[in-house]
C-alpha cells in the first residue's frame, strides 16, 4: 500500500520571503525573464487540468508563513499552472481522520474505507518494503588478515506480511527511514527479540548524519518467546533518519532466531494530504476514522473497502483478516484430537476425539476422515499427591496441617513433623487450577484462543495449534516460596527447586523453551532444547525468593506454516515438582523442631547450621566443618562432611577454602597458602574465528578462595539484555550478570566486527559449588586432566581445586564441572599465568568438564627448615663463619626465613699440625731406612748360607752309601743346641727373613771333633 506524507515529490517553491531584501530584487528581476521565457514557450502546450498537477508547500521562512504551489505530474506537458497563494500557518495540522485538502487548504474528513492519523504516519503492512524505507548490509571486520570481503548482498529486511524479519545471519543490516517532522513527535514500532546471540539497535541521525542522544534506548531489550513490546523514543523537529539496526554473532552452528518489527508509527509531520485507504483483510465503516478494523471470521475484505463479505460457510472459509475466502479441505486425521475427560461422579473417566476449532475441514465428502468414537469409560487416575477425591469427582487440596498421597484421604502430621509443601503434578485428567495454557503466533491469529496442551492421563502433551510455527505454552504459576519451618533462619542459596519429566519426538527442527519470569518482570529463557529428546529429567534450583512464572513454550519449527504439516510432532510432560511453595499442599511430612519444654507443640525455627535431634526433637549445631543439607533436616547424617582442604561457614550453610591447605606425603609436610590468590584471576584466551571470520576471545574469571566463601568472580552481558537506564534502575535478579567461582562471558572485540566498544555476552556459570582441594586427581566424580598441560616437576605436586554447577544444561545433564590446577613455579612471579589446554582453547574439550591450569609463585609450599642446608668456613684467627643457603632448585615460597650467619670460637691448630706431619715423616724415613738395612742384611745371609750348603756338599761328593752316615754303634757325638733366647739382631733377621718368604732357623752346631771340615 502506498504511504505518503505532505508530498508527492521532492520540488519546492523558493522560500521567497526567507531572502534578504536585495536577493528579492534580483529573485524579481530573474523571475521575470524566466516568466517571459515560459510564456513564449508554453503557447503551444494545452492548458493544464486539475488532474495533470498536484500542490505542494515551500518551506516555511523566518516569519512561520509559507506558499501553496502547483507542480506538474510531467514537466512540460501542459501550461497554465495555477499561480501561488499564500498558505497555512507552518503550525498547522488536521486532526486525526482527517486529511488537507490542498485545494481548498481545509481538514476534510476521510472517506468510509480510508483512514488518517492526522498529523501521524502508520506503517501496519509488509507485503513489500514500503516507499522511504532502505536496506543497507555491511559486514565489518577490521582485524588483521581480513582483507577478504564478506558478501552480504542476500542479507536484509525480509517483509512477511504482517511484520519485518531481521537477517538470520552474521551480517549488520540496517533498515533506514527519513523522515521531516514540523514539531517534535515520536516514533513507536513493535517488535519481538528472543535471541541474545542478535544485537539489536535502534538509533536516530539528523541530516548531518550526527547521531542523537538517545543512548539510553539504544540497546533494545529482550522479548519473552511469542510476545510483542512496544518501543517509543522521542523525536525533535527537522529531519530525523532513524535506524534498525541488526548485527548477528554466529559463534557455532547455530542459526540466530530473527527480530521481528511491525507497527510503525510517527508521530509529528505537519499534516497529511490525503487518507489512507484500508489494507485487505480491514475496513472502516465511518467517515473520519483514524484506523481500520480486522475482519471477523469467514469474511473478507478488499483494499479500501468500507465493509467485510461474507464467505459460503459451506464451501469456503477465511481467518480473521482475510482479504478472500479459501475453499474447505477435506478432513484428516490431522484436524482432531483426543481428550480426557472429566472424571464423573462414579469416578470414570474416557477418551473423547473432537476437532480442532475452528474447524475448517469438511466431513461430509467422499475421503474425508470421520471423527473416532470415544473410548470405553475407564477408573479416573488418583488425585495427585497432596489432594484428596471428596466423592464430588473432583481432586480438592488437603487442609493446612495435612497431607496425603492422592489416593487415601488427609492426615493431620504426627507431632515434632511439619507438611513438607510443594506441587507434585503427575497424573494429567485435568489441568492443574494454577496452570493454564495457550497459543500464539507472530503473523497471524489462527490459534488465538486455542489450547496449546492437552491433558492424556499420565502425561500433559502439546496440541496441534493452527500452524506449524506456533507458539504451544504452558504455564505454571508460583506465588513464592516457604522453607520448612526449621530451615527458616537457613542462610543456604537454595529456596526450592523444580523438577520436570519430560521428552520430545520431532521430524524436523522443533525446540522445547523452559523460561523463567520473577515478580512479572522480565522472561527469560532458562533453557532449551532442539528436536528429538528421550525421556529425562531437568531440574533448576531457586536462590531468591519472590513470585515466578514458569513457561513451557514447544514450537514445532520456526519456519513460516500456513498448515498443520507436523501435528505428530510433540512434546510430552510426565511429572512437574515444585518444593517449598508458599501456598502448596503437602504429600508427606518431615521431622521439624520444638522448643524446649515444649514437646509436642508447633515447630520452631532452627538457628542457622543447627539439625534436628531425632531423639529430642532439639535443634543441635552441626559439627566443625560440616554443613547442613537442604534436603534432609533431622539427624546427624544431615550434617555432611565439607571435601578435602576446606571448611564451613559459621552457619554450615556451605564449605569454602581459607586459601590454607596441607599434604603430607613420605614423612613431610607440605603446608600452601594460596592468599596472594584469591583475588579475582581472569584468562583472556583466544583469538578463534567464526565461518564468517569474526575474531571473538573466551574471557574467563576466577575466584578461587577465601572471602568466606562469597562467589567474586563477575561476567556481564554488556549490550543484549536492557538498556543502560535499566541496568541502573533494576536489580541484578533482572539482568544477565553471572557472579560465582569460575564464569565464562563470549568477548568481540572492538575491531572484530567495528563496533564502538567490546561486546560480552553469552555469559554462564561454570563454578557454584566449591567441591574440595587435593593434590588427588579425582574427587566427588570430578576428574582432574593434568595430561593436558606441558609436565611439571615431580617433587612439589599440583593442588587442585574442585569444583561444580549443578545446573542442568541440554548438553550436560549432571551440570558443568571445572578443575584449577595450582602448579608450583618459582620462575612464575605473582600473579603467575593462568591456561586453558592447548587441545581444547575454550578450557573444555566435551562442554561440559573445563580445566585450568595456574602456575606462580605462589603456589609453591611454604618453606620449612628442609629446605636450606648449612655450611662451614675455614677456622680464621680463631673464629669460624657458619652459612645458611636454600636448596636448589628452591621450590618454596615464604614460611622460615634463613637464618642469619653463625659465628664461632675455634683452636688454633697449626702447630701441633706440623709437629704431627714432621714426626709421621722421620718415622717414614726411618721405616725406609731399616727396610734396606734388613733387606741387604737378609741377602748377605742368604750368600753366607748358599755358601755353606754348596761346602757341606764338597764333603760329601759322590760319597758312599754309609761313607757319610752314621754307622750303626756310633753315636752321634754332634748335638744340635737350639738357641732359646735369641739376640736383637737374631730377632731382626728372623723379621727380615719372614720379609722375603724364607724361613730359617738359627742352630748352634756343637761337635767333639776338630773343624777340620
Amino acid at each position: 500500500m502506498e504511504r505518503k506524507q505532505n508530498m508527492k515529490g521532492h520540488s519546492f517553491f523558493p522560500a521567497f520571503y526567507s531572502m534578504p531584501f536585495s536577493a528579492r530584487i534580483c529573485w524579481a528581476l530573474l523571475s521575470s525573464l524566466l516568466l517571459h521565457w515560459v510564456i513564449v514557450e508554453a503557447k503551444d502546450l494545452p492548458q493544464c487540468k486539475e488532474t495533470e498537477y498536484y500542490f505542494e508547500y515551500t518551506e516555511c521562512d523566518i516569519t512561520g508563513s509559507r506558499w501553496r504551489v502547483a507542480i506538474p505530474i510531467n514537466e512540460g506537458s501542459c501550461s497554465g499552472l495555477p499561480d501561488p497563494v499564500k498558505g497555512t500557518e507552518c503550525t498547522f495540522s488536521c486532526a486525526v481522520g482527517e486529511f488537507l485538502e490542498m485545494s481548498t487548504q481545509q481538514c476534510t474528513p476521510c472517506a468510509a474505507g480510508t483512514y488518517s492519523l492526522g498529523s501521524g504516519i502508520w506503517f501496519d503492512e509488509w507485503d513489500d518494503l514500503p516507499p522511504g524505507f532502505t536496506n543497507l548490509a555491511t559486514y565489518m571486520d577490521n582485524g588483521p588478515g581480513s582483507d577478504e570481503i564478506v558478501s552480504c548482498d542476500n542479507s536484509t529486511w525480509v517483509p512477511k506480511g504482517n511484520y519485518l524479519e531481521s537477517n538470520r545471519d552474521d551480517c549488520t543490516v540496517s533498515l533506514i527511514y527519513a523522515v521531516h517532522l514540523k514539531k517534535q513527535g515520536s516514533v513507536s514500532f513493535s517488535y519481538q527479540y528472543v535471541d541474545n546471540n542478535v544485537l539489536f539497535e535502534f538509533f536516530i541521525q539528523n541530516d548531518q548524519c550526527q547521531e542523537l542522544d538517545t543512548s539510553d534506548q539504544k540497546w533494545i531489550k529482550l522479548t519473552d518467546h511469542g510476545e510483542w513490546e512496544t518501543h517509543t523514543v522521542n523525536l525533535k523537529t527537522g529531519t530525523n533518519i532513524l535506524y534498525w539496526r541488526t548485527t548477528g554473532i554466529l559463534l557455532g552452528a547455530k542459526i540466530v532466531k530473527p527480530v521481528l518489527l511491525k507497527n510503525i508509527h510517527i508521530e509529528g509531520v505537519a499534516y497529511t494530504s490525503e487518507c489512507f485507504p484500508c489494507k485487505p483483510g480491514t475496513f472502516s465503516k465511518m467517515p473520519g476514522s483514524k484506523s481500520c478494523e480486522v475482519c471477523p471470521r469467514n469474511t473478507f475484505s478488499g483494499k479500501g473497502a468500507s465493509s467485510c463479505t461474507q464467505c459460503n460457510d459451506n464451501l469456503l472459509y477465511a481467518e480473521e483478516g482475510s482479504a478472500g475466502c479459501t475453499e474447505r479441505p477435506v478432513c484428516t486425521i490431522k484436524d482432531y484430537f483426543q481428550v480426557h475427560t472429566p472424571c464423573d461422579k462414579d469416578g470414570k473417566t474416557q477418551i473423547m476425539y473432537k476437532w480442532i476449532e475452528p474447524k475448517i475441514c469438511r466431513d461430509d465428502v467422499q475421503n474425508a476422515v470421520k471423527l473416532p468414537p470415544s473410548g470405553e469409560k475407564k477408573a479416573c487416575p488418583p488425585c495427585n499427591p497432596g489432594f484428596f477425591n471428596n466423592d464430588m469427582a473432583t481432586c480438592t487440596p488437603c487442609p493446612p496441617g495435612t497431607y496425603s498421597d492422592g489416593m487415601t484421604e488427609c492426615k493431620t502430621c504426627p507431632a515434632g513433623t511439619e507438611p513438607a509443601l510443594g506441587y507434585e503434578f503427575k497424573w494429567w485428567n485435568v489441568l492443574p487450577a494454577n496452570m493454564k495454557t495457550s497459543c500464539f503466533n507472530v503473523g497471524n491469529t489462527k490459534c488465538d484462543g486455542m489450547n496449546g496442551w492437552g491433558v492424556a492421563g499420565d502425561h500433559i502433551h502439546s496440541g496441534s495449534g493452527g500452524s506449524d510455527n506456533d507458539y504451544l505454552i504452558l504455564n505454571l504459576q508460583v506465588p513464592g516460596f516457604k522453607p520448612p519451618t526449621s530451615l527458616t533462619g537457613a542462610s543456604g542459596n537454595e529456596v526450592g527447586r523444580i523438577t520436570f519429566v519430560f521428552e520430545t519426538i520431532c521430524s524436523v527442527d522443533c525446540e522445547l523453551y523452559f523460561m523463567m519470569d520473577v515478580n512479572r518482570k522480565s522472561t527469560s529463557v532458562v533453557e532449551s532444547w532442539e528436536g528429538t529428546k528421550e525421556k529425562q529429567s531437568y531440574t533448576h534450583i531457586m536462590t531468591k525468593n519472590s513470585s515466578v512464572s514458569f513457561t513451557w513454550a514447544f514450537q514445532r519449527t520456526n519456519q513460516a506454516q500456513e498448515t498443520r504439516r507436523f501435528v505428530n510432532d510433540i512434546v510430552k510432560i510426565y511429572s512437574i515438582t515444585v518444593s517449598n511453595v508458599l501456598d502448596g499442599v503437602a504429600s508427606s511430612c518431615h521431622a521439624c523442631a520444638l522448643g524446649p519444654q515444649q514437646s509436642g507443640s508447633s515447630c520452631v525455627p532452627c538457628p542457622p547450621g543447627n539439625y534436628i535431634d531425632k531423639d529430642s526433637n532439639q535443634c543441635k549445631e552441626c559439627p566443625a566443618n560440616t554443613y547442613l543439607s537442604v534436603h534432609q533436616l533431622s539427624g546427624k547424617e544431615a550434617c555432611i562432611p565439607c571435601g578435602p582442604g576446606s571448611r564451613s561457614n559459621k552457619d554450615h550453610s556451605f564449605c569454602f577454602s581459607d586459601c590454607i591447605f596441607s599434604h603430607t606425603s613420605d614423612n613431610q609436610t607440605l603446608l600452601y597458602d594460596f592468599s596472594q590468590l584469591s583475588p579475582v584471576g581472569s584468562i583472556m584466551n583466544g583469538p578463534s574465528f567464526t565461518s564468517r571470520g569474526t575474531k571473538y576471545y573466551h574471557f574467563f574469571n576466577i575466584s578461587l578462595c577465601g572471602h568466606e566463601g562469597k562467589r567474586k568472580a563477575v561476567c556481564t552481558d554488556n549490550v543484549t539484555d536492557m538498556a543502560v537506564k535499566d541496568l541502573q534502575n533494576e536489580s541484578n535478579e533482572d539482568t544477565n550478570i553471572v557472579e560465582t567461582f569460575i564464569c565464562q562471558s563470549t568477548i568481540i572485540p572492538s575491531d572484530g566486527r567495528g563496533f564502538r566498544t567490546a561486546l560480552s555476552s553469552q555469559s554462564i556459570s561454570l563454578a557454584d559449588i566449591f567441591i574440595g582441594t587435593t593434590t588427588d586427581t579425582t574427587l566427588d566424580g570430578i576428574t582432574a586432566k593434568p595430561d593436558l598441560f606441558p609436565d611439571a616437576s615431580k617433587k612439589i605436586p599440583d593442588v587442585h581445586f574442585f569444583y561444580r554447577s549443578p545446573q542442568a544444561t541440554s548438553s550436560c545433564d549432571p551440570g558443568r564441572t571445572s578443575v584449577i590446577s595450582l602448579r608450583c613455579n618459582p620462575e612464575k612471579t605473582y600473579p603467575g599465568e593462568l591456561t586453558v589446554p592447548s587441545k581444547c582453547p575454550a578450557g573444555t574439550c566435551d562442554g561440559c568438564a573445563f580445566n585450568f591450569m595456574w602456575e606462580s609463585a605462589e603456589a609453591c609450599p611454604l618453606c620449612t627448615e628442609m629446605d636450606y642446608h648449612e655450611i662451614e668456613g675455614a677456622c680464621r684467627n680463631g673464629i669460624q663463619d657458619t652459612l645458611y643457603v636454600w636448596n636448589e632448585p628452591k621450590l618454596c615460597t615464604k614460611g622460615v626465613s634463613l637464618p642469619e650467619k653463625k659465628s664461632s670460637v675455634c683452636e688454633a691448630i697449626d702447630f701441633w699440625l706440623k709437629v704431627g706431619a714432621g714426626i709421621g715423616a722421620f718415622t717414614a724415613v726411618l721405616l725406609i731406612s731399616l727396610t734396606c738395612y734388613f733387606w741387604k742384611k737378609n741377602k748377605k745371609l742368604e750368600y753366607k748360607y748358599s755358601r755353606l750348603v754348596m761346602t757341606a756338599n764338597k764333603e760329601c761328593e759322590l760319597p758312599a752309601a754309609d761313607s757319610c752316615a752314621i754307622m750303626e754303634g756310633e753315636d752321634n757325638e754332634e748335638d744340635v743346641v737350639y738357641s732359646t733366647k735369641p739376640s736383637l739382631l737374631g730377632k731382626l733377621k728372623s723379621i727380615a727373613t719372614k720379609g722375603n718368604g724364607d724361613i730359617f732357623e738359627s742352630l748352634q752346631l756343637k761337635s767333639s771333633r776338630s773343624h777340620n771340615i
